[in-house]
């Protein structure tokens, strides 16, 4: 009888949280979770899918009700697996928790979606500092059955195997690219600007504030410019990028990314919340409440 799966978590210290990763892949151990687990589930799904209405791309929606999520209990992933496998030959996995960034490319790579195993506690209903179940299935998993980013997930899991052997310069100008586009991005729509990014989307403040406050900037996807772009770990973000389509997110990572390191190897990083006379700039951001450090 195989173990029951480790609950990895970050480790808090006098100076903060530290990453803890871990590498194994394992067995969704659905029977084990308890009530309060899908409670758990149960209020923020609720929660979020309240607050996304007018807020969400039309598409995430449709594809959580294509995926068959619901309020009612934490999703199965060998379910999920059914739909995304037929869809966009699409898998997910079991993890215990944060993953190297190596590991972590190498699934994207072979199309396969880490899902950390455990969900929040309750007392961790409104924050957790790192992804847990309901992070990953409600936010990520939806926007793998669409076939033009699920494949731009698998050309950024290649891009990252590769950048990974170039230079820890590369990896940081690919993260930024990840961090602005798949879980703190917006994109147009024929209605306006709606949420696709999973860090918006799990988030019930953030999902609010990327959208009608007026503090943070909202500028038009450039690859470069993101890739120059430092942002925030600790708060609401300060500038949130907005694409027109999913087609420009793969058309931007077709090229080989190469030239592009090198080219950016000797400018300067961009403040999170600069911005520059080149933005098409879709508002301009008042600032307020910002942090004057903690841009990373």
């Amino acid at each position: 009888m195989a173990a029951e799966p480790r609950r990895v978590e970050h480790q808090q210290t006098d100076k903060g949280y530290v990453p803890v990763y871990t590498t194994d892949v394992v067995e969704q151990p659905w029977s084990s979770y308890t009530s309060d687990d899908h409670a758990t589930w149960a209020t923020l799904f609720h929660r979020q899918r309240e607050i996304l209405k007018g807020r969400a791309s039309r598409e995430f929606i449709d594809n959580q009700e294509r995926l068959g999520m619901s309020a009612d209990a934490i999703p199965r992933y060998e379910e999920l697996n059914t739909v995304l496998a037929s869809a966009t030959g699409w898998q997910l996995v079991g993890v215990e928790g944060l993953l190297p960034e190596l590991t972590f490319f190498d699934h994207l790579a072979n199309r396969r979606f880490p899902v950390t195993w455990w969900i929040r506690r309750p007392d961790q209903i409104d924050y957790i500092a790192e992804p847990d179940l309901f992070h990953d299935l409600f936010g990520h998993v939806p926007l793998l059955l669409n076939p033009v980013f699920a494949d731009y997930m698998q050309a950024y899991g290649q891009g990252g195997v590769k950048a990974h052997g170039i230079s820890a310069e590369a990896l940081v100008n690919l993260t930024r690219l990840y961090w602005y586009t798949v879980e703190f991005g917006l994109i147009r729509e024929a209605d306006g600007l709606r949420i696709y990014g999973s860090g918006i989307v799990s988030s019930k403040g953030e999902s609010i504030h990327c959208l009608e406050s007026p503090a943070p900037n909202r500028i038009g996807f450039d690859l470069e410019r993101i890739m120059r772009t430092r942002y925030r770990i600790d708060t609401f973000q300060k500038t949130y990028f907005v694409i027109d389509s999913y087609e420009q997110l793969i058309e931007a990572t077709l090229p080989d990314f190469t030239p592009l390191y090198e080219r950016l190897a000797g400018q300067a990083s961009i403040p999170a919340g600069d911005v520059l006379d080149s933005d098409r700039v879709f508002h301009r951001g008042t600032g307020e409440g910002w942090s004057g450090e903690g841009d990373v």
